[in-house]
């Protein structure tokens, strides 16, 4: 990255930390107080982010209207998180480390981040039920089926236990499952090759903070947001067969942007 990049990287991140620090108060009280603006806050914050990255989003299709709802999302980024986040007002479920991350943990649980250790079946059990129940209260929840990230090159195969979660909803006939896909397919107007998609996916071991830097300073971003046809689920759905099935979706949803055919 070049000095001028590295000046240029710098101050978005310094415009980034002061809008998270002029609405985190707000933010704060908003979510004690019960207020509708806790919802909307977040995806403000998330569009000044697309600003900063350069990130233009593109929606095809739409999010459905219909509740509960249960969002479940391929992942490639933590740019997924800001793309989703400036559509519409939503929380998010997350691995348990994220929890113990440095200011990334305050801008999750901000926006009601639910955490959940994957190692452990009796905590995935609890975490379900949780999730059932702010599902239940009308709150639109992305779950990113992979579990993981991916190298950007491919999706990977979709894991069932938290998809049990729209299942666990006490009084409700079928909660919805909608599938959607995320690819980042141009930059700076370009077809993103291989290269570009590994520069953009953050995976393994990679920091995040030299990963945001290196998008701050590396020109525009197109994503691509594809909203898939809501499933109603209940008691009956078989999760693993439904995982599977999402999974097929995202994969060949995220394929065709990625790879579109030639005019």
């Amino acid at each position: 990255m070049s000095a001028a990049a590295k000046t240029i990287a710098a101050a978005k991140v310094a415009l980034l930390g002061g809008t998270f620090f002029a609405l985190a108060p707000l933010q704060l009280l908003a979510l004690r107080l019960g207020w509708p603006l806790a919802g909307r806050l977040p995806v403000l914050f998330h569009r000044v982010a697309w600003k900063m990255l350069g990130l233009r989003v593109r929606q095809e299709g739409a999010m459905t209207a219909g509740r509960p709802l249960l969002i479940v999302s391929n992942h490639t980024s933590w740019l997924d998180i800001v793309t989703l986040g400036g559509v519409a007002p939503l929380s998010f479920i997350a691995k348990s480390e994220v929890s113990t991350w440095p200011a990334v943990r305050t801008l999750a649980r901000l926006q009601r981040t639910i955490f959940v250790d994957r190692a452990r079946r009796s905590a995935t059990a609890k975490v379900a039920g949780s999730i059932g129940e702010r599902l239940a209260g009308g709150d639109p929840i992305v779950l990113f089926g992979e579990g993981t990230t991916s190298d950007g090159h491919r999706t990977l195969p979709y894991r069932s236990a938290l998809i049990g979660a729209a299942q666990a909803i006490e009084g409700e006939a079928a909660a919805l499952i909608q599938p959607v896909a995320i690819a980042y397919p141009r930059r700076n107007g370009l077809p993103v090759g291989r290269a570009g998609r590994s520069a953009i996916a953050w995976h393994g071991d990679m920091d995040l903070a030299p990963h945001l830097l290196a998008l701050l300073g590396g020109g525009r971003i197109e994503a691509v947001v594809i909203w898939g046809e809501p499933v109603a689920t209940g008691p009956g759905t078989d999760r693993k067969r439904l995982a599977a099935e999402l999974a097929a979706w995202a994969g060949g949803a995220y394929a065709g942007a990625i790879h579109p055919p030639a005019k």
